[in-house]
């Protein structure tokens, strides 16, 4: 028996990593159970030992994409002094690589035209989890001294332009035009919060790279 619930817990782990990536990827309308569940070696059939609907996997895919955004976001930059953080906060969510790397970027660029259309569960799981990331970067603005409500003012403010910017990024008709909404938006922030550029950004027009990290 300890065998058997280890072995469904591990089987319900991969699922979810497996509808994480494919509920950004395809969004939640075009994700499929079948494909997901084949892409983890089970049948269709095996779906409901895990999971009442389809409704309940999105929702518990929301809630593993943000676990792993807040993961990241606290591993990378929770160590650092708040600006370095929020400078490289701003790069990492801006590269190009985070544009083309839907399937394992923000949830929210990915996911948010679509939450007018999620039940209720799955957008609630989905409120709930903005909510963290906004708490979690306006903790680098309270740590360089604003007070909590103008940290999620500011917060919010940068979350809606750093995903809009990926959004129009992706929407982009060639890779220069995505890259320059990348290079101004990122700009923009830096002067807007005063940070200075850094010079891995200034080398890219000479080596034609970016540094491979995500938001």
């Amino acid at each position: 028996m300890r065998y058997t619930s280890e072995h469904k817990a591990q089987t319900r782990q991969q699922l979810l990593s497996a509808a994480a990536r494919a509920l950004r990827r395809e969004g939640p309308e075009r994700l499929g159970v079948a494909a997901v569940m084949a892409e983890v070696g089970l049948t269709h059939g095996g779906f409901y030992a895990h999971f009442s609907s389809k409704e309940e996997l999105i929702a518990a895919a929301i809630d593993e994409i943000i676990e792993e955004r807040i993961g990241i976001f606290s591993a990378r930059y929770e160590s650092m002094e708040p600006s370095e953080a929020l400078a490289r906060y701003i790069d990492s969510y801006l590269s190009y690589k985070h544009v083309e790397k839907v399937e394992t970027g923000c949830p929210i660029p990915a996911l948010a035209a679509d939450a007018p259309r999620l039940s209720s569960l799955p957008r609630e799981r989905f409120a709930i989890g903005i909510e963290r990331l906004r708490k979690s970067v306006a903790n680098l603005f309270e740590r360089l001294g604003h007070d909590k409500k103008l940290a999620i003012e500011l917060a919010t403010s940068l979350l809606a332009e750093l995903a809009g910017a990926v959004s129009m990024a992706r929407a982009a008709d060639s890779t220069k035009n995505a890259r320059d909404v990348c290079d101004l938006t990122r700009a923009t922030l830096r002067k807007r919060f005063g940070l200075a550029e850094r010079a891995t950004f200034d080398a890219r027009a000479k080596t034609g790279s970016l540094p491979s990290v995500q938001g």
